[in-house]
């Protein structure tokens, strides 16, 4: 809603707030309406900030235990019930094997996971949906990453101070007109990724199917899981930028270096982009070849 917003017009005669509004889907009340971001306190920062690296630590760590380590942290005066509430606010759950709890209403909105004892053998077969919260002294932000599984190149990725769906949105339909449709996208089972918005984007592909995570299986996502542990402890936890803005250029850095210097043992010790244009390569070697007299 806060996108559709930003392109609206006021005080041109070309066309009016009321037809902008149609062509856009969205009531004119919505259009003025001052939308309220929320700026976090300090303290709310350092506890997001430190909540962050207790659960990477351990993620296994429900939000009792999260609290009893923010006590020991000196963070003494934050109750269990706010615990849970930065935690909700961050996206962050536990990882362990437990029943499905989700809410009826999404029921229809939850998919199984299509990819247990899958092989995965070429390039946009699977790709794999995830958002984490990164926090720096001054502030915090959102990155949603989408990861191909078989060449764990990173076919889209995108940073938003907010949780709100737009963004994910957006970032699936840049990585596709980029990269082509996958076969599968697979996500965890978070608000964002059971939204209406978001399943009516995927939909509207019409060939890609939606699988999701188990409640609380990490394993079922486990490449963006490297991925942003990778992220965090390779980049984020060590240089630790001051600032949201050394935060986007430094994730900017890093997802270059992901993609086309850092080898993987998985993959052989290639790149992720040596394995995701290797049949691009291919074919314009093969074609030059085929060309010579």
């Amino acid at each position: 809603m806060e996108e559709k917003r930003a392109l609206i017009e006021f005080g041109t005669n070309e066309i009016s707030v009321k037809h902008q509004c149609k062509l856009l889907d969205l009531s004119r009340s919505t259009a003025y309406y001052s939308i309220k971001i929320h700026q976090p306190s300090q303290e709310e920062i350092d506890i997001k900030n430190a909540i962050d690296r207790i659960h990477f630590d351990e993620p296994a760590y429900g939000s009792r235990r999260i609290h009893r380590e923010l006590h020991g942290l000196g963070f003494t005066k934050i109750g269990l019930k706010l615990t849970r509430r930065y935690m909700r606010e961050m996206g962050i759950v536990a990882f362990y094997p437990g029943p499905n709890l989700s809410k009826r209403d999404l029921q229809e909105r939850t998919y199984p996971y299509l990819l247990r004892s899958v092989s995965i053998t070429h390039r946009n077969q699977v790709w794999g949906i995830d958002i984490t919260y990164c926090g720096t002294p001054a502030g915090f932000m959102y990155l949603v990453i989408i990861i191909d599984w078989y060449s764990r190149f990173i076919v889209g990725w995108s940073l938003s101070n907010t949780m709100q769906t737009d963004f994910i949105i957006r970032t699936v339909e840049e990585a596709i007109k980029e990269h082509g449709k996958p076969e599968i996208i697979n996500s965890d089972q978070g608000s964002q990724f059971t939204s209406k918005d978001y399943i009516s984007c995927i939909k509207s592909y019409e060939t890609i199917k939606i699988s999701m995570d188990g409640r609380g299986r990490a394993k079922d996502n486990a490449r963006t899981e490297r991925f942003f542990r990778s992220y965090k402890w390779e980049r984020l936890y060590l240089l630790y930028p001051e600032t949201v803005r050394e935060l986007k250029q430094m994730t900017k850095r890093y997802m270059e270096h992901y993609n086309w210097r850092r080898p993987h043992q998985s993959l052989d010790y290639k790149i992720p982009a040596a394995i995701h244009f290797k049949d691009d390569l291919d074919r314009t070697l093969n074609h030059s070849e085929a060309a010579c007299p």
